[in-house]
C-alpha cells in the first residue's frame, strides 16, 4: 500500500503540511495517492542517521554487502505487477517498457553484489618496507578505494527504476559502502514509494544499520537544495537537465566543505553519416533513425538529436527518407505534460531560428500529452553561427546539419559542446579518409558507435555513460556499468601500519583471496 510518507531509514514519516500528487499521463488526470513532502527536520533526520549508519556500514563486508544487493533485487521482484501498474499509472510509458526497466534495475544491482562479493574493486596496492634501502630508508605503504560517506541520489525523470529508486547511483554507492538518501521525482513518488519498501525491507533482512537508505518527497527544488547544503552529505548523484544539474553542481561548490557531483545532463549525440554510407543505404538508414528518434517519445538522453552529412544529392534523398519515414510512425504519449510543455516550448525556440527548414512535422490529430516528431534541416555555415542550434529538444526532434565539405563537417564537430555519445555510419574503408573528423568527435563525446544507433545503453564493465560538459560534470567517470562505484571512493594510504590493524583487503595473509598489486606485480598470494 502507498502511503505518501517519507522513509527516514526505516521508519515513516510525515510531519510536513506540502503535498501534492503525481499524474497519469496517459489518461490526463491526476493520480489519487496524496504525497507528503519532506520537511527540514525530517531531512536532517534522515543526514543524521545515514551519518550513523557510515560508521558501520563503511566496514561491512562485500560479501554481506552483496546479500543485500541482492536481496533488494529480489524485493523489488516481488513488488510484481504492482510496481508495473504504478509505473505506468506515474509515466505514460508502456508495460513493456516498465518490465525492461525492472530486470535492468535487477540486473544492475545484482552485478554490484558480484562485484563486491569478489572484492577486488578496491584496487588493493601494497610496496612493502625496504628499511635497508639507501640513501634512504623505504616505508610500508599500502592503499585502497574507500567510501567518502552520505550520498544524496536524485530520481530522474525518464528512467523511473534504472536511474532513480534503486538505479544505477544508488546502487553503486550502496556496493560501496556509502548510506543512501534518495531526492524522490515528484512524477513518480509512488514507484520511488515501493521501491524504497523494497529496500528498506532487505536492509531489515540482512542486518543493515538503520539510515543506509531514506526516501525523501519533494514537490519542488528545496528538498534537494537543503540536502546538497546538508554537512553531512559527501556527494550527489544526479541524471536530468543541464539547469538542474548545474545548479546543483553550483550549490556542491559554494559549500564551506564543497564536494563532488556527477551529474549526467544534456546531450544532442551527434550522428555522422558518411557519402558511401549514403549512397548505399540511404532507405535503410532512414528507416533505422526515423525508430530511433522516437523511440519511447524521444525521451532518452542518448536520442539522436544531430545528424550530420556533406551536401549532396545522396543526403538530399536521406532528408527526404527520413521526413516519410518518421511521419509514419504514430506518436505515443510523454512522461508528464511539464515535459511535454518544455518539449514544445525548445521545439519552438529551435524553430523560430533563421535560416531554419522544416522537412517533416507530424500535423495529425493526437491524443492529448503526445508529441508530435520534427525533422529540420540547416546548412553547415548557419549552425556553426548559431549556438541556439546546438542546444538539445528533449523530445522526438532531429536536425539534419547539410555541411559543405569535410573540412566544414570537422568544425561543426569541434564546436559541440560535450556529449554522451557520437555515431560513425560508413561504409568499409571509408572511415579512414575522414580520421579528423573521427578525432574530433572522440573529444566531444564519452562513446562512439559504429553502423549503430545511440539508443540503448548496455550495463556492463566495459560502457562509458558519461563525457565532456555538459553531458556530465566529470568526464573521468561512468554513470552506468560496475565502475561507477568509482564515484563513490577515493584513495586512501597506510604508511607502516601494524598487520593486524589493517583493514582485511590490506593484510599480508590477504583472508580475502583478493586479486593486488604487490610491489608492481598483480597477484592473489600472501606476502
Amino acid at each position: 500500500m502507498i502511503t505518501g510518507k517519507n522513509y527516514i531509514g526505516s521508519q515513516l514519516s510525515a510531519k510536513g503540511a506540502t503535498v501534492y500528487k503525481t499524474f497519469n499521463a496517459q489518461l490526463n488526470i491526476e493520480n489519487e495517492q496524496v504525497f507528503i513532502e519532506a520537511t527540514t527536520d525530517e531531512i536532517n533526520e534522515a543526514v543524521n542517521l545515514a551519518s550513523e549508519a557510515f560508521k558501520l556500514f563503511r566496514s561491512i563486508s562485500g560479501k554481506k554487502k552483496a546479500l543485500f544487493l541482492n536481496a533488494i533485487a529480489d524485493e523489488i521482484i516481488a513488488l510484481d505487477d504492482k510496481l508495473i501498474h504504478m509505473y505506468c499509472s506515474e509515466t505514460g510509458l508502456p508495460e513493456g517498457r516498465a518490465k525492461g526497466e525492472r530486470g535492468r534495475t535487477v540486473g544492475q544491482l545484482r552485478s554490484f553484489a558480484e562485484l563486491v562479493a569478489n572484492g577486488s574493486w578496491v584496487e588493493a596496492t601494497i610496496d612493502t618496507a625496504e628499511p635497508e634501502r639507501q640513501p634512504m630508508p623505504k616505508s610500508d605503504i599500502r592503499k585502497m578505494m574507500i567510501p567518502l560517506g552520505p550520498v544524496v541520489v536524485f530520481g530522474a525523470s525518464n528512467f523511473p527504476l534504472a536511474y532513480s529508486t534503486a538505479g544505477g547511483d544508488t546502487a553503486a554507492a550502496l556496493a560501496s559502502g556509502c548510506p543512501v538518501i534518495v531526492k524522490s521525482h515528484p512524477m513518480h513518488a509512488g514507484t520511488g514509494e515501493l521501491v524504497a519498501s523494497a529496500i528498506v525491507k532487505a536492509a531489515q533482512k540482512t542486518g543493515m544499520p538503520n539510515g543506509v537508505f531514506s526516501n525523501l518527497n519533494s514537490s519542488g527544488i528545496e528538498v534537494g537544495a537543503q540536502l546538497v547544503k546538508h554537512s553531512g552529505v559527501k556527494a550527489v548523484g544526479f541524471t536530468g537537465s543541464i539547469n538542474g544539474g548545474r545548479a546543483l553542481y553550483n550549490l556542491a561548490a559554494q559549500r564551506e566543505e564543497p564536494i563532488p557531483v556527477f551529474a549526467e545532463m544534456g546531450s544532442v549525440n551527434p550522428v555522422i553519416i558518411l557519402p558511401n554510407a549514403l549512397r548505399n543505404r540511404t532507405e535503410s538508414l532512414a528507416k533505422t533513425y526515423a525508430s530511433s528518434i522516437t523511440l519511447g517519445a524521444g525521451q532518452f538522453c542518448t536520442n539522436p538529436g544531430l545528424l550530420l552529412g556533406i551536401k549532396s544529392d545522396e543526403l538530399s534523398s536521406f532528408i527526404q527518407d527520413l521526413s516519410k519515414e518518421i511521419i509514419e510512425i504514430s506518436p505515443s504519449c510523454m512522461l508528464h505534460p511539464n515535459i511535454i510543455e518544455a518539449y514544445e516550448s525548445n521545439k519552438e525556440k529551435i524553430l523560430s531560428q533563421p535560416e531554419l527548414n522544416v522537412v517533416a512535422n507530424y500535423d495529425l490529430d493526437v491524443q492529448v500529452n503526445y508529441a508530435r516528431q520534427t525533422i529540420t534541416t540547416v546548412k553547415g555555415n548557419t549552425f556553426l553561427q548559431n549556438p541556439t542550434l546546438h542546444q538539445e529538444v528533449f523530445g522526438p526532434f532531429s536536425m539534419v546539419v547539410e555541411c559543405d565539405d569535410a573540412v566544414q563537417l570537422e568544425a561543426v564537430i569541434s564546436q559541440l559542446e560535450g556529449q554522451l555519445t557520437g555515431t560513425i555510419i560508413a561504409d568499409e574503408g571509408e572511415t579512414s579518409n575522414y580520421l579528423g573528423s573521427v578525432f574530433a568527435l572522440q573529444n566531444r563525446v564519452g562513446r562512439i558507435i559504429y553502423n549503430g544507433v545511440p539508443t540503448g545503453v548496455e550495463v556492463c564493465p566495459s560502457m562509458v555513460h558519461g563525457g565532456p560538459y555538459p553531458s556530465s560534470t566529470d568526464s573521468r567517470f561512468t554513470a552506468v556499468g560496475i565502475h561507477s562505484i568509482k564515484r563513490w571512493v577515493r584513495p586512501f594510504s597506510y604508511q607502516d601500519w601494524p598487520n593486524e590493524l589493517l583493514p582485511d583487503e590490506l593484510k599480508n595473509q590477504n583472508p580475502l583471496g583478493i586479486l593486488r598489486l604487490v610491489n608492481n606485480k598483480q597477484t592473489k598470494h600472501v606476502i
